[in-house]
């Protein structure tokens, strides 16, 4: 099977509004920051795949907007996914080892702040029994987190432990939008407090793979991907115990996670209680690294923050802070969907 490589990864400054800014002009200068990175123009790249969402912005087919930023000419081979960019990742990674490409641009954006992200999310419910009674977020990640509570695998000072590594941690991180000691604050929904959630915030990010040996060159330490899948749970919440995920450690197990030992591990837990379930079913020990960035609960731009978790992971490796790391994200309410990556970089 090829070879195939993160060889580069930008972000922005995720921000809590971005009024000025319209999604092309927020996305335009990750686009030049990766392409900057590996010496390349948009004409060297073979595959372009975007993720996103139009139910943020409003209008359909808003993503087709978004490819200004990209460039108009010459033309590209592009693909659009309306999900997180970790699932454009994915197909991308498709398209090189088919042998189609040697390198492809991979780019996700949300815009949180114009409207509710709690009331948007409501429409990935199922839409006969759960949708019309409008559980947002929140309140389904307070269900997770209270079947955690009741089953002894967690409690509230345990959650705000959780919360309060990850800002600490997100103090080195120059991108976050929440840094530093911040106050568990009041009950969103019992018994997760502010503290236990993502920020909301607009953002972008995009990464440059390559394959083979055009890795080797655009990259002195390229973060290869040595295995991904991604799995999805039922729909009905009814019919899944909230305090495991087996989707996640089945998708894990694919990707070859389980062979040999991680050092990092960056997870897409926007809420604290999901880090708990995400740390079982992944079986990380206290040796690893968990979410050194901050993880969503510093920044959680919508459909950007699961592709952020593999760029950070892919960043460790090419700095050399990191020899095997993992990479989650997730999709749906309460773990419904996720996705998990094995990055190595070549021995040193």
């Amino acid at each position: 099977m090829r070879e195939i490589a993160v060889v580069a990864f930008g972000q922005t400054d995720h921000r809590r509004t971005s009024d000025e800014f319209s999604e092309v002009e927020m996305l335009m200068p990750v686009l030049h920051d990766v392409l900057d990175r590996t010496g390349m123009k948009t004409s060297d790249i073979g595959f372009t795949c975007s993720g996103s969402t139009d139910y943020l912005a409003g209008r359909a087919f808003s993503f087709t907007m978004a490819l200004d930023g990209v460039g108009a000419w010459p033309p590209i081979s592009e693909s659009h996914v309306e999900m997180d960019g970790a699932w454009a990742l994915y197909e991308a990674w498709t398209k090189l080892l088919t042998g189609d490409a040697d390198t492809a641009l991979v780019y996700s954006y949300g815009k949180s702040s114009p409207g509710s992200v709690r009331d948007v999310l409501t429409r990935q419910l199922d839409p006969y029994y759960v949708a019309p009674l409008w559980p947002d977020s929140v309140a389904l990640a307070a269900l997770q987190a209270q079947a955690l509570i009741d089953a002894g695998e967690a409690d509230e000072p345990a959650l705000a432990g959780v919360a309060a590594r990850s800002r600490a941690d997100a103090r080195a991180n120059s991108h976050a939008q929440l840094r530093g000691s911040v106050p568990q604050g009041d009950y969103v929904v019992r018994p997760l407090r502010t503290g236990d959630c993502p920020p909301i915030g607009d953002g972008a990010t995009a990464v440059i793979l390559a394959a083979g040996e055009r890795a080797r060159e655009l990259c002195e330490r390229p973060a290869w991907i040595r295995g991904i899948d991604h799995r999805i749970e039922a729909h009905g919440l009814g019919v899944r115990d909230l305090t495991e995920s087996p989707s996640t450690r089945l998708a894990a197990e694919k990707a070859g996670a389980f062979e040999r030992p991680v050092d990092t591990a960056e997870l897409h837990a926007p809420f604290t209680s999901q880090e708990v379930v995400l740390r079982k079913a992944l079986r990380l020990g206290e040796d690893v690294a968990v979410n050194p960035s901050g993880g969503a609960l510093a920044a959680n731009p919508i459909m950007a923050a699961g592709l952020i978790r593999i760029g950070e992971a892919a960043a460790r490796i090419h700095r050399g802070e990191s020899d095997r790391a993992l990479a989650h994200a997730t999709s749906g309410p309460c773990l419904q969907q996720n996705l998990v990556a094995v990055l190595e970089g070549e021995a040193r």
